[in-house]
């Protein structure tokens, strides 16, 4: 989220001398982003994040894919994933091209003998089932059912789970996270229209800092590859920090719907966006009340974009044999819409209770192996059948 925030302690003017009550000085680290060109932070060490004590052999995480070119409707039942202890290899890439990957986690414990960072990508977790707290240097921040996490790129962190039963949705973004842009105003303030602002953001809360030397075990992604690294720090060593990068949580059930006398567009449901996509919250809303309205959605054409739809929770009025955790590819280049007899039943309808989480990627997606062994191979023919 583009505005400024402070945690702990931080000198009065930055790049000058901060020291500890033994006067040794605290280590100042700049976290940036696009070089020094957008937002940062400054960082208050105990120790030089640079104390590397060893390098293990790194290992391919790269997803194997299945099926390079797609021009069918398809759907993943993604709650047959099987569950997994360890976060990390919880983590399934399903569908991905070079501007994001979307996939899911079940991961039963928490992150606790080894820490996690994302090299390449800004992520999104989507906090399907579980509840817990997400730890990072710059605080924690709590989550549960419902919760987008944003975390951005370079993050070393760890997820505490309060049980085994979590189910996660992922996006990994290869540009930053915002809010879109026309909901923001020239200083980078949600404007009034906003369907959420700055009170409903979750924002992380320095409550301790870890002054400790040892042998910390973080796990960085990069290119597809884990690269274990040993340091000799503990990786939440700050005293303080302040600035614009930082992650942030928002729970989809704060997210205000816009509503109209006629079906409106899925842009209104937008969320949040990076560079070649966006992500889009629907949510319990009352239907569109002109006296002629049709609430269920026209059919309509993705000419420019493939459309992810993950179901959450709640009854759906265009679908039909609608399951938790299922996801929706409707590929750029063919019609997709309302299945047989939920037009007719929409109208005359006041609400819904849907509960949803749209992805919309500007280029084809590919599926992965993983993908595939989820699929309900016969949904492309739910129209007819």
């Amino acid at each position: 989220m583009a505005f400024y925030y402070k945690q702990g302690s931080v000198p009065h003017k930055r790049h000058t001398q901060y020291r500890k009550p033994n006067g040794d000085l605290y280590a100042e680290e700049l976290v940036s982003t696009e070089g020094f060109n957008s937002l940062y932070s400054l960082i208050y060490h105990c120790h030089p994040p640079t104390l590397v004590k060893d390098i293990a052999e790194p290992y391919s995480v790269e997803p194997r894919v299945a099926m390079a070119k797609n021009m069918q409707n398809r759907s993943y039942i993604t709650f047959n994933t099987p569950a997994q202890d360890d976060y990390a290899e919880s983590r399934k890439v399903l569908l991905l091209n070079n501007d994001l990957t979307i996939g899911v986690a079940a991961p039963r414990k928490s992150t606790t003998d080894y820490f996690f960072k994302n090299a390449d990508a800004d992520e999104v977790l989507f906090i399907h089932e579980g509840k817990g707290k997400l730890k990072s240097i710059y605080g924690n921040i709590p989550f549960e059912y419902g919760d987008y996490l944003v975390i951005p790129r370079g993050t070393i962190y760890q997820l505490e789970f309060e049980n085994e039963n979590n189910r996660i949705l992922f996006v990994e973004s290869f540009s930053p996270i915002y809010p879109p842009k026309r909901y923001q105003n020239s200083m980078g303030q949600l404007m009034e229209h906003s369907p959420y602002c700055e009170r409903d953001i979750k924002l992380p809360v320095l409550e301790n800092t870890f002054d400790e030397i040892g042998d910390y075990k973080v796990l960085v992604k990069k290119q597809n590859m884990i690269y274990p690294y040993t340091y000799a720090t503990h990786p939440f060593d700050a005293i303080g920090w302040d600035g614009f990068l930082y992650p942030f949580g928002f729970s989809i059930h704060e997210y205000e719907p816009i509503t109209g006398r006629v079906h409106m567009p899925p842009p209104i449901h937008q969320t949040f966006e990076g560079r070649g996509f966006v992500i889009c919250s629907f949510v319990p809303r009352l239907y569109d009340y002109h006296p002629q309205a049709i609430p269920a959605p026209y059919n309509h054409s993705n000419v420019d974009s493939d459309e992810i739809l993950y179901y959450v929770d709640g009854d759906f009025m265009s679908r039909k044999h609608v399951e938790r955790g299922m996801i929706t590819l409707h590929p750029k280049g063919i019609p997709h819409g309302p299945h047989p007899g939920t037009v007719e039943k929409s109208i005359g309808a006041k609400e819904t209770k849907e509960l949803a989480v749209m992805i919309d990627p500007f280029h084809p997606l590919m599926i992965t192996e993983d993908a595939v062994n989820v699929e309900d191979k016969g949904y492309w023919k739910s129209w007819v059948e």
